[in-house]
Order: structure tokens, then C-alpha cells, then sequence
């Protein structure tokens, strides 16, 4: 059983910072990448920010010079410093990972249940 569990959602203005952590726990033999996705009310989900576990990161072209995204490997955690919010920055956010289980031939996907990141005008 795989757990992905997400801290740091919550309310700020415009122009402040947050930030996000999701740690995997469980039974994980490797883990490809880890990163964050957003949905806002009425749209589709969206990638925020991906880090793999060699240290590769993307970013989607609205949060770039904005947001960091960062790893501890050995704690199997993921982190996303979010600076200089934006009202269209709220959203639900959800942590994503690409691993495999030791019982595993395949990598899965697993999401975290999401976590609310309002930022108000």
C-alpha cells in the first residue's frame, strides 16, 4: 500500500507564499518522479511542477520564476515553494508519483487526496 500525504494548503493574499509537502510512504521500491498538479473550479486538471529522482525539474510556463520544487530522496518528499501567488493560482493541489511497488514488474501512478490553496486578491 502506497500513501501519498500533502501538508501546507491554505489561505494568503496576493503576492505571499506557501509551501507544499507530500511524502510517499508504504511498500516503494523506486520512484521515478514526484510532483504537483492543481485543479481550479470548472477547469481541467494541470501539471504544476515535476521533479524526477535524478533532480530533472519542469515547470508549467505560469508558475515559472515563481514556484521551486525540490526533493529529499531518502524521505521519499517532494516540496513546492510557491512565491508571488496570484489570485488564478487557487486551486486544489495534488501530489503525483511514478513508482514502483517491490511487488511490481510496472511503474504506477499515484495521486495524494489534495490540498486547497487560496489566494485571495
Amino acid at each position: 500500500q502506497v500513501q501519498l500525504v500533502e501538508s501546507g494548503g491554505g489561505l494568503v493574499q496576493a503576492g505571499g507564499s506557501l509551501r507544499l509537502s507530500c511524502a510517499a510512504s508504504g511498500s516503494i521500491f523506486s520512484i521515478n518522479h514526484m510532483g504537483w498538479y492543481r485543479q481550479a473550479p470548472g477547469k481541467q486538471r494541470e501539471l504544476v511542477a515535476r521533479i524526477t529522482s535524478g533532480g530533472i525539474t519542469n515547470y508549467a510556463d505560469s508558475v515559472k520564476g515563481r514556484f521551486s520544487i525540490s526533493g529529499d530522496n531518502p524521505k521519499n518528499t517532494v516540496y513546492l515553494q510557491m512565491n508571488s501567488l496570484k489570485p488564478e493560482d487557487t486551486a486544489v493541489y495534488y501530489c503525483n508519483a511514478l513508482l514502483k511497488p517491490p511487488w511490481a514488474v510496472y511503474e504506477y501512478e499515484y495521486w495524494g487526496q489534495g490540498t486547497q490553496v487560496t489566494v485571495s486578491s
